[in-house]
């Protein structure tokens, strides 16, 4: 029988050592507590996020291995140049971060369930409304046809989810924000766990021992706290070319 640890209500702030995670299933680690602002953001800066399905209690996570993007390596590449060929879009930066969450959380691929719960999409959208969360969305004049959310800890960026309405629009959403991260010196977006998309997308896997020396450099570095819409004007817009790689 497993014994899983209960976060404490009154500590929010204090997760168990990532490295007790448990092997199976991958990564494991707590259950309850809350999603508070604080405590997000402690679980973040901590290497730790929370997943859990309707009916579940809050679960805490930290798998081995750990996928991440090197920001260095993301680009948009000729593939989706060609793909993105013709298509009048563009981009900006936390114009509309509540639909880019909600747009993540709607049923798909003919899935009807969905783990961003009605309580997440509250929880980080008033992260985003403190400054601490952010979305890259892309737009087809008024409509949004893609776009990606995620949390900032210190110089870190953890990747929450992205969509795509039409094709490219997710893999679009992702090279803007690595690139506007490049841009500030960010060397890192965190994916959670690897799948063969993120992976096609140029994603790597590293230790968990390795990713959770590299959360504690960067979450320890001054951010970037408050709304990011200005630094739209910074995204390599599709027709750059000096976006090509």
């Amino acid at each position: 029988m497993i014994r899983l640890p209960q976060l404490d209500p009154a500590a929010p702030t204090r997760f168990p050592d990532p490295r007790a995670a448990l092997p199976e299933p991958n990564g494991l680690l707590a259950f309850g507590g809350d999603l508070s602002p604080k405590r997000l953001l402690a679980a973040y800066g901590q290497g730790i996020f929370p997943w859990f399905g309707e009916e579940e209690p809050i679960l805490w996570w930290s798998p081995d291995p750990r996928c991440v993007f090197r920001t260095e390596n993301m680009h948009v590449n000729r593939s989706l140049r060609r793909q993105l060929r013709g298509k009048r879009w563009r981009l900006s930066v936390d114009r509309a971060f509540e639909a880019v969450i909600r747009a993540c959380a709607a049923p798909r691929d003919g899935h009807a369930g969905t783990w961003i719960l009605p309580g997440m999409i509250e929880a980080y959208t008033q992260l985003h409304r403190l400054g601490h969360a952010h979305s890259v969305e892309v737009w087809d004049g008024e409509r949004l046809v893609g776009g990606i959310y995620g949390v900032a800890v210190g110089q870190l960026f953890c990747g929450e989810s992205m969509f795509s309405a039409e094709s490219g629009g997710s893999k679009l959403a992702l090279a803007a924000l690595a690139g506007l991260l490049r841009q500030w010196g960010w060397p890192l977006i965190d994916a959670q766990v690897a799948n063969a998309h993120t992976l096609g997308l140029g994603a790597e896997e590293l230790s968990r021992e390795r990713f959770l020396h590299e959360v504690a450099q960067l979450a320890a570095l001054p951010g970037r706290v408050g709304n990011w819409a200005d630094a739209g004007a910074l995204l390599i817009q599709p027709g750059d070319d000096q976006a090509v790689r």
